[in-house]
Order: C-alpha cells, then sequence, then structure tokens
C-alpha cells in the first residue's frame, strides 16, 4: 500500500512529541497505517539521532512516515506554532517523564479544553498506581515485570535482546488510539490514553502467572524450565551448526518418526502421547540428537521443511538482510540513513509485520532530517516566508 488515500488511517492528523523508542514505535505504527504525523523535535533535533552503539539504530528504525520540525518549545513562538498544529490535531502522542508536558504548557487538561476531540496518548513507564510517578525503561519494566528473570539462567535476570518492551508499549498504546479514533465516530469525543511499560512486562508474562495459578508451582527461568514438549530445542548438525527443532503434538511425532526413519520410536507405547514423551525425555533426546546429527544443516532443513514440522535456523540479525522470504514479500523498506558516519548512504529495515487485503504497508516518506520540514508544515499553517526566516533567526526554529 503505497497510495495515501487507499491506507486505512489517511487524514488522520498526529503531533509526536517524543524520543528514544516507546513514543516514536506508536508514531511509526499509525504513520505506515497511513496518518499523517509531524514529528516534534528540539530546536537542534533529536538527541535519539546521535545515540551511540545499540541506540545507533532508534531513530532510522521508529521514525519513517513521518515530517519534522524543530522548534524550541520553551520560546513563546515556538509554543504557539505548536499549539496551532495541535489545534487542528486528532491525536497527540508523548512519551516524555511525568509532569514534563503539564510544565511546557502541553498537558492533556490544557489541550482537550482547545480541542475536545484531542485524543492525547501518553506512553509512561507505569499505568495510575503508586508507582506512576517513577522513571522506567525498558530494562527497568523487564527486570521488576519478571521478564528478566525468566529470561537468563536462576540467579542471572537478563533482558530481552531487543528493546521488546518499548515496542510492545507503543504497540498498546496505538492500539489505545486507533480505539479512541473509533469510539470518536459514535461520541464526537477525544480522550486521553494510557499505555505504559510495566503493565506490558506484566502482560507478557501473564502466561507464566497463569502457569502458577494453574499448577501451584512458580515457572522456572526460561533456560532451566521444564518444556511442555520433549523435542523443543536447539539441535547441533553434522557440520557444527545448529537448527531449533520444535516437535508439539503427536501428529508432528508421528512425522517425525516416519520421516527419519524412527520406526522403534515410533513402535513404542510408551512414547505414544506428548506426556509420556515429556516423562521420557532423558532416554529419547539422546537417539534424536544423533539423528540430527547425521545431517549438514541444510540437508536438515530441507528435510524438515519437506516433512512440514517446525524448524528454525539461528539467524543473526544482520544476516536478515539477504532474507528470501523477506525480499520476496516487501519485508524489508528502502531507507536512507539520515544522522551519524554512514549519513547518505542507503539500507533496508523491517516493515510493519502485517498485510490487509493482500497488501504491506510500504514507505510513504522517507526517514527525515532534522527540521527537513520546518518551511512547509509553518506554511501550511499560515507562516509567511519572512515570519519563518525570522523565527528561524532568534532561534524559535530550526530548518534545513
Amino acid at each position: 500500500m503505497s497510495e495515501n488515500h487507499r491506507l486505512p488511517l489517511a487524514g488522520v492528523k498526529v503531533v509526536e512529541f517524543t524520543h528514544m523508542v516507546m513514543g516514536p514505535a506508536a508514531g511509526l505504527m499509525l504513520a505506515d497505517l497511513g496518518a499523517e504525523i509531524i514529528r516534534i523535535e528540539p530546536a537542534q533535533g533529536d538527541s535519539t539521532r546521535r545515540l551511540p552503539g545499540s541506540g545507533a539504530g532508534y531513530f532510522p528504525m521508529y521514525n519513517r512516515n513521518k515530517r519534522s520540525l524543530c522548534v524550541d518549545l520553551k520560546s513563546e513562538a515556538g509554543k504557539t506554532l505548536v499549539q496551532k498544529l495541535v489545534d487542528e490535531a486528532d491525536v497527540l502522542i508523548e512519551n516524555f517523564r511525568p509532569g514534563t508536558m503539564d510544565r511546557l504548557g502541553f498537558g492533556y487538561e490544557a489541550l482537550q479544553a482547545r480541542n475536545p476531540r484531542l485524543i492525547y496518548c501518553s506512553e509512561k513507564g507505569f499505568l495510575s498506581g503508586p508507582y506512576e510517578h517513577r522513571t522506567a525503561l525498558d530494562e527497568v519494566a523487564q527486570m521488576m515485570g519478571g521478564l528478566a528473570y525468566m529470561t537468563g539462567p536462576p540467579g542471572q535476570p537478563l533482558r530481552a535482546g531487543t528493546s521488546v518492551i518499548d515496542v510492545q508499549g507503543g504497540m498498546f498504546g496505538a492500539l489505545g488510539i486507533i480505539a479512541a479514533l473509533y469510539q470518536r465516530n459514535a461520541t464526537g469525543e477525544g480522550q486521553q490514553v494510557v499505555a505504559s511499560l510495566f503493565e506490558s512486562t506484566v502482560f507478557l508474562v501473564g502466561q507464566h502467572m497463569a502457569q502458577y495459578a494453574v499448577t501451584g508451582k512458580a515457572a522456572a527461568p526460561m533456560p532451566a524450565r521444564v518444556s511442555a514438549w520433549a523435542i523443543y530445542q536447539v539441535f547441533e548438525t553434522g557440520d557444527d551448526d545448529q537448527v531449533f527443532v520444535g516437535v508439539v503434538s503427536d501428529k508432528q511425532w508421528k512425522l517425525l518418526c516416519e520421516s527419519f526413519g524412527l520406526d522403534e520410536l515410533a513402535a513404542d507405547e510408551s512414547l505414544a502421547t506428548n506426556n509420556d514423551r515429556v516423562q521420557h525425555k532423558d532416554r529419547l533426546l539422546p537417539i534424536i540428537k544423533d539423528t540430527f546429527r547425521q545431517y549438514k544443516k541444510q540437508e536438515l532443513m530441507d528435510k524438515l521443511e519437506k516433512t512440514g514440522l517446525p524448524f528454525a535456523p539461528i539467524t543473526r540479525p544482520e544476516e536478515l538482510f539477504d532474507d528470501p522470504h523477506l525480499a520476496a514479500s516487501n519485508g524489508l523498506l528502502p531507507i536512507t540513513v539520515t544522522d551519524g558516519e554512514r549519513a547518505g548512504e542507503t539500507s533496508k529495515l523491517p516493515a510493519l509485520p502485517l498485510e490487509m487485503n493482500g497488501h504491506r504497508f510500504g514507505i510513504l516518506r522517507p526517514v527525515p532530517r532534522k527540521g527537513q520540514h520546518t518551511r512547509e508544515i509553518m506554511t501550511e499553517a499560515g507562516y509567511s516566508a519572512a515570519e519563518i526566516d525570522a523565527l528561524i533567526e532568534q532561534g524559535a526554529v530550526g530548518a534545513e
């Protein structure tokens, strides 16, 4: 879907006061679906653009399909400009510390009084309660929400290998916004939507809480867990590589035995059901390991695919650029790097993992350069060229 009028959220106007990952991720999801996003950045540009190391990918990943307006929100002229934009907006997204937007004059109550149809989404660390004024990060939420405990070996809590909670918190925020837009069609009124890191983490580990509720036994960290299936792990191959294989049903067990010539195992009544196989895992697994080790990685995967069993190579993120499935399904979108040492170079990044009516969502606008659209947005807001130049000179706004 590349034609804006065909997109589900075409015509929805969003003003985004965000940084880092959680807020921009919410905006990205709306932008890919066709919403018009104005990304508010400080006059000198969002510091997220300049993060090193693991943060270097934050800005290009979560800010495509948006326009950039650099503005000094502490200046009266800057506030006036942004207020004009918010007065005409359908949605506002922010993910600053509690109280920041109020101090800037852009809190929910102040803006709702001016624009009753506004949907105001706050992406926070916590929902209402004793923790709501704490400052949170993805890693903080993973630690206190039980995810780090479940991910690492016993006694070694470990955060997940990506900003999974930031992204999920953004996704719940986007879900709330879309629900609020739908509700506004009936009521004519906007509302405040709040999504959070901590509660998003708790929702993820809810399956482990439910396990305790059902069994009365606490869930062990994943590396030490008692799996629900006997064959559900990474196996070594004959060429010293690895493949994950899962057998999660009795039908799949029969397919495995038939495909790999494991007739004796297939005939063994003590292995007939999944629970039987879990009970006899210690004697079953060495046989499966030896069987898989007779194949090279690609040979094993070819055989598993032909059989229809769940399997996966152990892939590194940088290897996904050349993934044939992603290439064939428009799963990677072209981007131009806007900041850093590789500014101006082209690459590809993941598309929204969603199809609608057989179509994927693509690039409407490339990742913006800082202040790239300042003049354009101000002109649309009714400023003359002379007024824009004067405000740039004063430092109230930043432009290319």
